[in-house]
Protein backbone atom coordinates (compact mmCIF):
# COMPACT_ATOMS: atom_id res chain seq x y z
CA UNK A 1 0.00 0.00 0.00
CA UNK A 2 5.11 1.63 -1.98
CA UNK A 3 1.81 2.46 -2.73
CA UNK A 4 5.29 3.90 -2.59
CA UNK A 5 5.87 1.34 0.08
CA UNK A 6 2.57 -0.36 -0.37
CA UNK A 7 2.57 -1.18 -4.03
CA UNK A 8 6.19 -1.22 -5.03
CA UNK A 9 8.59 -1.75 -2.13
CA UNK A 10 11.56 -0.20 -3.86
CA UNK A 11 13.61 2.69 -2.51
CA UNK A 12 13.56 5.69 -4.83
CA UNK A 13 16.01 8.54 -5.27
CA UNK A 14 14.64 11.97 -4.47
CA UNK A 15 14.89 15.28 -6.26
CA UNK A 16 14.16 18.76 -4.86
CA UNK A 17 10.67 18.66 -6.41
CA UNK A 18 9.71 15.14 -5.38
CA UNK A 19 10.45 11.50 -6.13
CA UNK A 20 11.03 11.09 -9.88
CA UNK A 21 9.59 8.34 -12.00
CA UNK A 22 12.41 5.93 -12.91
CA UNK A 23 12.92 5.07 -16.59
CA UNK A 24 10.20 2.74 -17.81
CA UNK A 25 7.81 3.58 -14.97
CA UNK A 26 4.24 4.02 -16.21
CA UNK A 27 2.93 7.49 -15.23
CA UNK A 28 -0.65 6.19 -15.49
CA UNK A 29 -0.28 4.14 -12.32
CA UNK A 30 1.53 6.87 -10.40
CA UNK A 31 -1.27 9.26 -11.36
CA UNK A 32 -3.86 6.72 -10.23
CA UNK A 33 -2.10 6.11 -6.91
CA UNK A 34 -1.84 9.82 -6.12
CA UNK A 35 -5.49 10.44 -6.99
CA UNK A 36 -6.65 7.46 -4.93
CA UNK A 37 -4.69 8.41 -1.82
CA UNK A 38 -5.98 11.98 -2.22
CA UNK A 39 -9.51 10.55 -2.28
CA UNK A 40 -8.75 8.61 0.90
CA UNK A 41 -7.70 11.86 2.58
CA UNK A 42 -10.76 13.68 1.24
CA UNK A 43 -13.06 10.90 2.42
CA UNK A 44 -11.73 11.08 5.96
CA UNK A 45 -12.20 14.86 5.91
CA UNK A 46 -15.78 14.52 4.71
CA UNK A 47 -16.66 11.80 7.21
CA UNK A 48 -17.43 14.18 10.06
CA UNK A 49 -20.04 16.06 7.99
CA UNK A 50 -21.83 13.04 6.54
CA UNK A 51 -24.52 12.89 9.22
CA UNK A 52 -25.55 16.52 8.79
CA UNK A 53 -25.37 17.21 5.04
CA UNK A 54 -27.02 15.12 2.34
CA UNK A 55 -24.81 16.62 -0.36
CA UNK A 56 -21.72 15.42 1.48
CA UNK A 57 -23.35 12.07 2.18
CA UNK A 58 -24.05 11.50 -1.52
CA UNK A 59 -20.48 12.36 -2.56
CA UNK A 60 -19.09 10.33 0.34
CA UNK A 61 -21.18 7.31 -0.66
CA UNK A 62 -19.98 7.34 -4.26
CA UNK A 63 -16.40 7.86 -3.11
CA UNK A 64 -16.48 4.90 -0.73
CA UNK A 65 -18.07 2.67 -3.34
CA UNK A 66 -14.92 2.73 -5.46
CA UNK A 67 -11.86 4.38 -3.92
CA UNK A 68 -10.85 1.63 -1.50
CA UNK A 69 -11.74 -1.21 -3.91
CA UNK A 70 -9.62 0.54 -6.56
CA UNK A 71 -6.81 1.04 -4.06
CA UNK A 72 -6.90 -2.66 -3.13
CA UNK A 73 -7.07 -3.62 -6.80
CA UNK A 74 -3.79 -1.79 -7.46
CA UNK A 75 -2.22 -3.48 -4.44
CA UNK A 76 -3.08 -6.80 -6.04
CA UNK A 77 -1.74 -5.72 -9.42
CA UNK A 78 1.62 -4.76 -7.93
CA UNK A 79 1.75 -7.92 -5.83
CA UNK A 80 1.77 -10.14 -8.93
CA UNK A 81 5.50 -10.72 -8.56
CA UNK A 82 5.37 -11.61 -4.87
CA UNK A 83 6.59 -15.18 -4.39
CA UNK A 84 7.82 -15.02 -0.81
CA UNK A 85 11.55 -14.63 -1.45
CA UNK A 86 13.81 -13.41 1.34
CA UNK A 87 14.11 -9.82 0.05
CA UNK A 88 10.34 -9.64 -0.53
CA UNK A 89 9.58 -10.85 2.99
CA UNK A 90 12.08 -8.40 4.47
CA UNK A 91 10.50 -5.58 2.44
CA UNK A 92 7.06 -6.61 3.70
CA UNK A 93 8.30 -6.54 7.29
CA UNK A 94 9.96 -3.13 7.03
CA UNK A 95 7.55 -1.37 4.68
CA UNK A 96 4.26 -2.67 6.07
CA UNK A 97 4.58 -4.34 9.48
CA UNK A 98 7.13 -1.95 11.01
CA UNK A 99 5.18 1.22 10.06
CA UNK A 100 2.01 -0.43 11.35
CA UNK A 101 3.54 -1.03 14.77
CA UNK A 102 5.09 2.44 14.95
CA UNK A 103 1.96 4.32 13.94
CA UNK A 104 -0.18 2.17 16.23
CA UNK A 105 1.78 3.71 19.10
CA UNK A 106 1.55 7.19 17.56
CA UNK A 107 -2.22 7.08 16.96
CA UNK A 108 -2.84 5.63 20.40
CA UNK A 109 -0.71 8.35 21.97
CA UNK A 110 -2.64 11.01 20.06
CA UNK A 111 -5.98 9.61 21.20
CA UNK A 112 -4.70 9.55 24.77
CA UNK A 113 -3.65 13.19 24.45
CA UNK A 114 -6.73 14.67 22.80
CA UNK A 115 -9.42 12.47 24.36
CA UNK A 116 -7.76 11.83 27.72
CA UNK A 117 -8.19 8.11 27.04
CA UNK A 118 -6.06 5.46 28.76
CA UNK A 119 -2.95 4.46 26.85
CA UNK A 120 -3.35 0.76 26.15
CA UNK A 121 -1.90 -0.97 23.12
CA UNK A 122 -3.71 -3.85 21.41
CA UNK A 123 -1.74 -4.36 18.19
CA UNK A 124 -4.08 -7.14 17.03
CA UNK A 125 -6.95 -4.62 16.81
CA UNK A 126 -5.96 -1.97 14.24
CA UNK A 127 -6.65 1.66 15.05
CA UNK A 128 -8.46 3.87 12.53
CA UNK A 129 -6.92 3.66 9.04
CA UNK A 130 -4.13 1.28 10.11
CA UNK A 131 -6.36 -1.69 9.30
CA UNK A 132 -5.17 -1.32 5.72
CA UNK A 133 -1.57 -2.19 6.62
CA UNK A 134 -2.67 -5.35 8.40
CA UNK A 135 -4.85 -6.26 5.43
CA UNK A 136 -2.07 -5.57 2.95
CA UNK A 137 0.34 -7.74 4.94
CA UNK A 138 -2.10 -10.65 4.94
CA UNK A 139 -3.16 -10.20 1.32
CA UNK A 140 0.36 -10.03 -0.01
CA UNK A 141 1.67 -12.93 2.08
CA UNK A 142 -1.12 -15.09 0.62
CA UNK A 143 -0.56 -13.99 -2.99
CA UNK A 144 1.13 -17.30 -3.95
CA UNK A 145 -1.95 -19.16 -2.71
CA UNK A 146 -4.25 -17.39 -5.17
CA UNK A 147 -1.95 -18.24 -8.05
CA UNK A 148 -2.10 -21.91 -7.06
CA UNK A 149 -5.89 -22.39 -7.24
CA UNK A 150 -8.40 -22.38 -10.07
CA UNK A 151 -11.02 -19.62 -10.33
CA UNK A 152 -9.39 -17.52 -7.59
CA UNK A 153 -11.62 -14.47 -8.08
CA UNK A 154 -14.83 -16.49 -7.77
CA UNK A 155 -13.43 -18.22 -4.68
CA UNK A 156 -12.48 -14.87 -3.15
CA UNK A 157 -16.01 -13.54 -3.78
CA UNK A 158 -17.50 -16.55 -1.99
CA UNK A 159 -15.15 -16.00 0.97
CA UNK A 160 -16.05 -12.31 1.04
CA UNK A 161 -19.78 -12.99 1.09
CA UNK A 162 -19.44 -15.77 3.67
CA UNK A 163 -17.46 -13.44 5.95
CA UNK A 164 -20.47 -11.13 6.10
CA UNK A 165 -22.69 -13.96 7.31
CA UNK A 166 -20.48 -14.85 10.26
CA UNK A 167 -19.65 -13.24 13.58
CA UNK A 168 -15.92 -12.67 12.97
CA UNK A 169 -14.34 -10.33 15.53
CA UNK A 170 -12.21 -7.37 14.51
CA UNK A 171 -8.88 -8.95 15.43
CA UNK A 172 -6.40 -8.30 12.60
CA UNK A 173 -9.22 -6.44 10.83
CA UNK A 174 -10.36 -9.82 9.51
CA UNK A 175 -13.82 -8.68 8.36
CA UNK A 176 -12.24 -6.07 6.09
CA UNK A 177 -9.42 -8.38 5.05
CA UNK A 178 -11.94 -10.95 3.83
CA UNK A 179 -14.60 -8.61 2.44
CA UNK A 180 -12.16 -6.58 0.33
CA UNK A 181 -10.28 -9.74 -0.69
CA UNK A 182 -11.91 -10.12 -4.16
CA UNK A 183 -10.47 -6.81 -5.32
CA UNK A 184 -6.96 -7.83 -4.32
CA UNK A 185 -7.27 -11.21 -6.02
CA UNK A 186 -8.71 -9.57 -9.13
CA UNK A 187 -5.68 -7.27 -9.17
CA UNK A 188 -3.43 -10.31 -9.07
CA UNK A 189 -5.14 -11.61 -12.20
CA UNK A 190 -4.93 -8.37 -14.15
CA UNK A 191 -2.03 -6.93 -16.13
CA UNK A 192 -1.18 -3.29 -16.87
CA UNK A 193 -2.50 -3.59 -20.41
CA UNK A 194 -5.98 -4.36 -19.06
CA UNK A 195 -6.09 -0.85 -17.56
CA UNK A 196 -4.95 0.77 -20.77
CA UNK A 197 -7.76 -0.94 -22.65
CA UNK A 198 -10.16 1.26 -20.68
CA UNK A 199 -8.80 4.33 -22.41
CA UNK A 200 -10.93 4.01 -25.52
CA UNK A 201 -12.89 7.05 -26.63
CA UNK A 202 -16.23 5.42 -25.84
CA UNK A 203 -15.28 4.45 -22.29
CA UNK A 204 -13.68 7.84 -21.54
CA UNK A 205 -16.76 9.68 -22.79
CA UNK A 206 -19.17 7.55 -20.78
CA UNK A 207 -17.08 7.63 -17.55
CA UNK A 208 -18.24 11.12 -16.41
CA UNK A 209 -21.84 10.13 -17.11
CA UNK A 210 -21.45 7.03 -14.91
CA UNK A 211 -20.03 9.10 -12.05
CA UNK A 212 -22.69 11.81 -12.37
CA UNK A 213 -25.48 9.24 -12.49
CA UNK A 214 -24.09 7.60 -9.35
CA UNK A 215 -23.95 10.97 -7.60
CA UNK A 216 -27.52 11.82 -8.61
CA UNK A 217 -28.82 8.46 -7.41
CA UNK A 218 -26.87 8.70 -4.15
CA UNK A 219 -28.28 12.18 -3.52
CA UNK A 220 -31.80 10.98 -4.19
CA UNK A 221 -31.57 8.12 -1.70
CA UNK A 222 -29.17 9.81 0.74
CA UNK A 223 -31.61 9.73 3.71
CA UNK A 224 -31.85 5.95 3.41
CA UNK A 225 -28.14 5.15 2.94
CA UNK A 226 -26.42 3.25 5.73
CA UNK A 227 -22.69 4.02 5.37
CA UNK A 228 -21.80 0.88 7.32
CA UNK A 229 -22.40 -1.11 4.13
CA UNK A 230 -19.44 0.70 2.58
CA UNK A 231 -16.84 0.01 5.28
CA UNK A 232 -16.86 -3.77 4.84
CA UNK A 233 -16.60 -4.53 8.54
CA UNK A 234 -20.18 -5.33 9.58
CA UNK A 235 -21.99 -8.65 9.18
CA UNK A 236 -25.62 -9.10 8.19
CA UNK A 237 -26.83 -9.20 11.80
CA UNK A 238 -25.16 -5.86 12.56
CA UNK A 239 -26.67 -4.42 9.38
CA UNK A 240 -30.06 -5.81 10.42
CA UNK A 241 -30.68 -7.78 7.24
CA UNK A 242 -31.51 -11.38 6.50
CA UNK A 243 -28.98 -13.62 4.79
CA UNK A 244 -30.54 -13.50 1.31
CA UNK A 245 -31.07 -9.75 1.44
CA UNK A 246 -27.49 -9.28 2.58
CA UNK A 247 -26.11 -11.41 -0.25
CA UNK A 248 -28.21 -9.57 -2.84
CA UNK A 249 -27.06 -6.16 -1.62
CA UNK A 250 -23.40 -7.19 -1.46
CA UNK A 251 -23.51 -8.58 -4.99
CA UNK A 252 -25.15 -5.37 -6.16
CA UNK A 253 -22.41 -3.34 -4.45
CA UNK A 254 -19.77 -5.40 -6.26
CA UNK A 255 -21.36 -4.53 -9.60
CA UNK A 256 -21.74 -0.82 -8.81
CA UNK A 257 -18.20 -0.60 -7.47
CA UNK A 258 -16.84 -2.30 -10.58
CA UNK A 259 -18.61 0.22 -12.84
CA UNK A 260 -17.26 3.17 -10.82
CA UNK A 261 -13.75 1.70 -10.79
CA UNK A 262 -13.81 1.39 -14.58
CA UNK A 263 -15.00 5.01 -14.83
CA UNK A 264 -12.26 6.20 -12.50
CA UNK A 265 -9.40 4.46 -14.29
CA UNK A 266 -10.76 5.61 -17.66
CA UNK A 267 -10.37 9.21 -16.50
CA UNK A 268 -6.90 8.89 -14.95
CA UNK A 269 -4.37 10.78 -17.10
CA UNK A 270 -1.93 8.51 -18.92
CA UNK A 271 0.69 11.22 -19.44
CA UNK A 272 3.02 12.78 -16.88
CA UNK A 273 1.32 15.47 -14.80
CA UNK A 274 2.33 17.84 -12.00
CA UNK A 275 1.43 15.13 -9.46
CA UNK A 276 2.84 12.06 -11.22
CA UNK A 277 6.08 12.01 -9.21
CA UNK A 278 4.11 12.22 -5.96
CA UNK A 279 2.36 8.97 -6.84
CA UNK A 280 5.51 7.10 -5.84
CA UNK A 281 5.18 8.30 -2.23
CA UNK A 282 1.58 7.57 -1.28
CA UNK A 283 2.28 5.72 1.96
CA UNK A 284 3.47 8.95 3.57
CA UNK A 285 0.21 10.92 3.23
CA UNK A 286 -1.82 7.79 3.90
CA UNK A 287 -0.23 7.17 7.29
CA UNK A 288 0.13 10.76 8.48
CA UNK A 289 -3.04 12.53 7.37
CA UNK A 290 -5.16 10.69 9.95
CA UNK A 291 -3.28 12.48 12.72
CA UNK A 292 -4.41 15.81 11.28
CA UNK A 293 -7.99 14.62 10.77
CA UNK A 294 -8.35 13.26 14.29
CA UNK A 295 -6.83 16.39 15.82
CA UNK A 296 -9.11 18.65 13.79
CA UNK A 297 -12.12 16.55 14.75
CA UNK A 298 -11.24 16.64 18.46
CA UNK A 299 -10.92 20.43 18.49
CA UNK A 300 -14.07 21.17 16.49
CA UNK A 301 -12.45 22.37 13.25
CA UNK A 302 -14.84 20.40 11.04
CA UNK A 303 -17.89 21.82 12.79
CA UNK A 304 -16.61 25.30 11.93
CA UNK A 305 -16.05 24.36 8.30
CA UNK A 306 -19.48 22.71 8.20
CA UNK A 307 -21.10 26.10 8.69
CA UNK A 308 -20.20 26.89 5.09
CA UNK A 309 -22.86 24.45 3.96
CA UNK A 310 -22.27 22.81 0.60
CA UNK A 311 -19.12 24.91 0.21
CA UNK A 312 -17.52 22.77 2.90
CA UNK A 313 -17.55 19.86 0.45
CA UNK A 314 -15.28 21.69 -2.01
CA UNK A 315 -13.13 23.34 0.65
CA UNK A 316 -12.35 20.05 2.38
CA UNK A 317 -11.68 18.40 -0.98
CA UNK A 318 -9.12 21.08 -1.85
CA UNK A 319 -7.64 20.79 1.62
CA UNK A 320 -7.35 17.02 1.18
CA UNK A 321 -5.48 17.39 -2.12
CA UNK A 322 -3.14 19.98 -0.59
CA UNK A 323 -2.42 17.78 2.43
CA UNK A 324 -1.72 14.83 0.16
CA UNK A 325 0.71 16.85 -1.95
CA UNK A 326 2.55 18.28 1.06
CA UNK A 327 2.87 14.93 2.83
CA UNK A 328 4.17 13.37 -0.41
CA UNK A 329 6.85 16.04 -0.86
CA UNK A 330 10.57 15.47 -0.58
CA UNK A 331 11.15 17.34 2.72
CA UNK A 332 8.41 15.37 4.47
CA UNK A 333 9.65 12.09 3.04
CA UNK A 334 13.18 12.87 4.15
CA UNK A 335 12.02 13.39 7.75
CA UNK A 336 9.62 10.45 7.92
CA UNK A 337 11.55 7.90 5.89
CA UNK A 338 13.10 6.17 8.96
CA UNK A 339 9.63 5.27 10.28
CA UNK A 340 7.70 4.85 7.00
CA UNK A 341 10.39 3.14 4.95
CA UNK A 342 12.92 1.81 7.48
CA UNK A 343 15.80 -0.41 6.45
CA UNK A 344 15.80 -4.04 7.49
CA UNK A 345 18.40 -4.49 10.27
CA UNK A 346 21.53 -5.92 8.72
CA UNK A 347 22.26 -8.06 11.77
CA UNK A 348 18.97 -9.90 11.14
CA UNK A 349 19.71 -10.56 7.48
CA UNK A 350 21.00 -14.10 6.80
CA UNK A 351 24.71 -14.17 5.97
CA UNK A 352 24.06 -15.96 2.69
CA UNK A 353 21.54 -13.32 1.59
CA UNK A 354 22.31 -11.74 -1.81
CA UNK A 355 21.91 -8.35 -0.16
CA UNK A 356 24.62 -9.10 2.37
CA UNK A 357 26.89 -10.53 -0.30
CA UNK A 358 26.43 -7.48 -2.50
CA UNK A 359 27.13 -5.10 0.35
CA UNK A 360 30.19 -7.12 1.33
CA UNK A 361 31.43 -7.05 -2.27
CA UNK A 362 30.95 -3.28 -2.45
CA UNK A 363 32.72 -2.84 0.89
CA UNK A 364 35.59 -5.04 -0.30
CA UNK A 365 35.84 -3.05 -3.53
CA UNK A 366 35.95 0.24 -1.66
CA UNK A 367 38.59 -1.13 0.71
CA UNK A 368 40.69 -2.32 -2.22
CA UNK A 369 40.52 1.10 -3.86
CA UNK A 370 41.47 2.79 -0.60
CA UNK A 371 44.42 0.43 -0.17
CA UNK A 372 45.53 1.11 -3.73
CA UNK A 373 45.32 4.85 -3.16
CA UNK A 374 47.40 4.63 0.00
CA UNK A 375 49.94 2.49 -1.87
CA UNK A 376 50.29 5.14 -4.58
CA UNK A 377 50.65 7.87 -2.00
CA UNK A 378 53.36 5.92 -0.14
CA UNK A 379 55.29 5.34 -3.36
CA UNK A 380 55.16 8.99 -4.22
Amino acid sequence: MTLSTTLQPLRRRLTPTGPPAPPGRDPFFDNAKFLLVALVVIGHNWAVLVRDMETVKAAYTVLYLFHMPAFVLLCGLFSRGFTGTGPQIRALLTRVLAPYLFFTVVYKALQTLIYDAPFALTPTEPIYLLWFLVALFLWRITAPVWRAVRHPVALAVLISLAAGLTGIGYELALPRVLMFLPWFVLGLRLRPEHFHRLRTRAVRRSAPLVLLAALALAYAIAPHINANWLYMRNNNAELQTGSLEYLAIRLGLFVVSAALIVAFFALVPARRTVFTALGAATMFPFLVHGLLVQTGQAYGMYELVGRLGAGALLLLALFGVAVTAVLSSTPVRRVLRPVVEPRFPRFLTPEDSPTVRQEAARSSSVTSRQDATREVRNQS
